[in-house]
């Protein structure tokens, strides 16, 4: 959970540090689990970009948050109005880079796996989500470097907006985003979980833990942009408030700034949705709901059976 490791005495940058490769007694993979820490941010190295792509892909993103139903014509006019000499072909695969399509509000970094990936079916349809617990909803994005950029995974909490776990990664390998999930579960466990139909979220491993911990698997349809529609708005709220105004150096940059921010977005920023509470005071006032349910639930079954 995000804040489950604030009271640690050092940032993720000065733990990673701390990593010994070559200690020939605790492996790296164990000594990033003592460390709180991923073991990928080990290995990065920054990938070099095209100076001109990059601030393209800078922009098209920036305009792209405000103006979603943009495609690539619109955005190429868009560019050549602020001087850039670009024409349509060069826009169009940058935005495909970067997974943007006009009309889908969803970056589609998570591609389909294949015609024999598994998919499930929208379970949220109609569905009044009241409580806690009840529907977690994951997604990832694009997030800007200096030179080049990186993924965002985040688990969130439908209910109350809260932000269960988050990941920052250089690649879209399932691996890091399965452990991601493992550690999501560490704090709670949803009755379904709603993802779109990425290569990510239909690996057999992710997969084989949410039917281990008997989670219904809910998936969004094919160009249904607003199946997932309030992690699409979190999307949004970060990079407006955190990723826009901040310039990052590199991986380990982006993701120490992006925990403080789900930090304050969790446990400081009042939320307008939720009658000015914190996701967090949501989060908790909703479990209390179900728990009190769940008690009502068995009072009535003690009176009535026979």
């Amino acid at each position: 959970m995000i804040g489950s490791k604030k009271n640690l005495p050092f940032s993720v940058r000065v733990r990673r540090e701390l990593v010994e490769p070559e200690n020939e007694k605790i492996s790296v993979v164990r000594q990033c689990q003592l460390l709180g820490i991923n073991r990928t941010g080990i290995y990065y190295r920054g990938k070099p970009q095209s100076v001109k792509d990059g601030n393209l892909m800078r922009l098209i993103d920036e305009q792209y948050t405000r103006t979603p139903f943009y495609g690539y014509r619109r955005m190429t006019v868009y560019l050549q109005n602020l001087g850039f000499v670009v024409n349509h072909k060069r826009v169009r695969r940058l935005m495909r880079k970067l997974g943007l399509e006009a009309i889908y509000p969803k970056p589609n970094l998570s591609k389909p796996g294949g015609k024999d990936h598994l998919t499930y079916p929208y379970l949220l349809k109609g569905i009044a989500v009241e409580y806690s617990d009840h529907v977690w909803a994951t997604d990832i994005t694009y997030i800007r470097l200096g030179s080049g950029f990186v993924y965002l995974l985040v688990i969130m909490d439908w209910h109350s907006r809260f932000v269960i776990e988050m990941e920052v990664s250089d690649s879209l390998e399932s691996s890091v985003f399965v452990e991601t999930l493992k550690r999501a579960l560490l704090n709670g466990c949803p009755e379904i979980f709603n993802s779109d139909q990425g290569s990510q979220f239909t690996a057999v491993e992710w997969l084989k833990i949410l039917q281990e911990n008997k989670i219904q698997i809910s998936m969004d349809g094919r160009g249904r942009c607003f199946d997932n529609i309030f992690v699409e708005r979190l999307w949004r709220s970060v990079k407006q408030e955190e990723v826009y105004l901040k310039e990052y150096a590199d991986v380990w940059d982006a993701e120490e700034s992006l925990r403080q921010y789900f930090e304050f977005y969790n446990y400081q920023r009042p939320h307008q949705s939720l009658k000015y509470q914190t996701p967090f005071e949501a989060y908790q006032k909703g479990q209390k709901i179900e728990q009190n349910k769940g008690e009502k639930t068995a009072i009535l079954d003690k009176q009535f059976t026979p």
